[in-house]
């Protein structure tokens, strides 16, 4: 009886471990929030060129693991994004998620009335190999006259 309560205590310790791993492999809606916030400070102390080129740099210091940050106008136009450097310059608000949830319009309303919140759609983890679709929420604030913004997957 001892040795298969040793097996069993033994088995869940390894189950949490590994999920520990996993989890560490992904950021936090604490981590985004923070993230957003750092990156509008470092705007503020650099100047937006500095800042959206930093943010769009893929080995930049405002790209941890699957996190990332997208700054846009509030026309929809992105001005920098950690993701993909192809959306930098265009009208993101036709981005549509696989339910055809037009999630960017939603930011910037949001962004406009009430200055921060979460939007939640399904997209692609560019940090998964197989690109798989999954539940995204973003994390975003009104800085200015730009939003600046950072997802979890989860």
């Amino acid at each position: 009886m001892q040795k298969f309560f040793k097996i069993f205590l033994l088995t869940i310790f390894s189950f949490t471990l590994a999920n520990s791993a996993l989890a560490a492999d992904h950021g936090s809606a604490e981590e985004a929030q923070a993230l957003v916030k750092k990156a509008i400070a470092y705007i503020k102390a650099n100047g937006a060129e500095k800042a959206y080129a930093e943010f769009s740099n893929p080995k930049g210091s405002f790209v941890d693991r699957d996190l990332y940050i997208y700054v846009a106008d509030f026309t929809g136009k992105a001005l920098a994004h950690g993701a993909n450097i192809k959306l930098v310059g265009k009208d993101i608000r036709t981005l549509r998620d696989v339910d055809n949830k037009a999630f960017v319009i939603d930011i910037l309303a949001l962004a406009e009335s009430k200055g921060h919140g979460w939007v939640d759609y399904k997209w692609p983890n560019p940090a998964d190999k197989n690109k798989a679709i999954v539940q995204k929420s973003t994390y975003f604030e009104k800085s200015g006259d730009v939003i600046v913004a950072c997802g979890i997957y989860k």
